[in-house]
């Protein structure tokens, strides 16, 4: 039994999907862990007796949502539910060399993955990679250094929702902002991440940084 959940928003299915991340997360290495956890959310998806909290499908007007959905006590990894409006992105960021699998539960997002080429000093060049649109039961991982990328909603007027499982809670990450004084670099900055409570939060966009 997990102990603690009333923490957390209840959805149908939580104790099986949770016993499942509990089963990856102790796989002997990375990989491993993160192939399995890559198989368990596209199963939970497809599962129509698993259904997330009625407020995971609540937009934010001024920002993709994030709600922590648990935190495992004994394993440490943190399964967080975004909520992306439409034209809702991310900067482009990293995940504080912490691995992470994410699945798209509904809607499309466009994920775009960043090699780094060069650093001077306080400044960032990258090279973007081809975005990938990911639908419904799509499933992929983040393993650092591999771990610079956006995500965005393509769409102009449907929500999309996401389930993302983090090595462990993620309080802080880098995003890389473009430097107007110098074209093609980036400035980098540590930005603190919140998560939004319930349908109709109040939180500031700029804080809410991370998938």
């Amino acid at each position: 039994m997990h102990e603690d959940l009333d923490r957390y928003p209840p959805f149908p299915g939580r104790e099986r999907l949770l016993a499942a991340l509990d089963h990856a997360v102790q796989q002997p290495d990375i990989t491993l862990i993160t192939h399995t956890l890559q198989q368990v959310l596209r199963e939970a998806i497809a599962d129509a007796q698993i259904a997330l909290p009625a407020c995971v499908h609540e937009p934010v007007a001024d920002h993709y949502a994030r709600r922590e959905l648990y935190h495992s006590p004994v394993h440490g990894y943190s399964v967080v539910a975004m909520t992306w409006g439409p034209g809702q992105a991310t900067p482009l960021h990293d995940h504080s060399g912490l691995w992470c699998v994410e699945g798209v539960w509904s809607g499309t997002l466009q994920i775009t993955q960043y090699a780094l080429q060069a650093q001077a000093g306080e400044r960032f060049q990258f090279r973007a990679g081809r975005g990938l649109l990911a639908g419904p039961g799509s499933a992929g991982c983040l393993i650092p250094p591999h771990e610079y990328h956006t995500i965005c909603n393509p769409s102009p007027d449907q929500i999309a929702v996401s389930v993302h499982v983090y090595q462990r809670v993620m309080q802080r990450c880098t995003v890389f902002l473009p430097d107007p004084q110098h074209p093609h670099w980036y400035r980098r900055e540590i930005r603190d991440l919140q998560t939004d409570d319930g349908p109709t939060p109040a939180r500031s966009s700029t804080a809410v940084i991370g998938g």
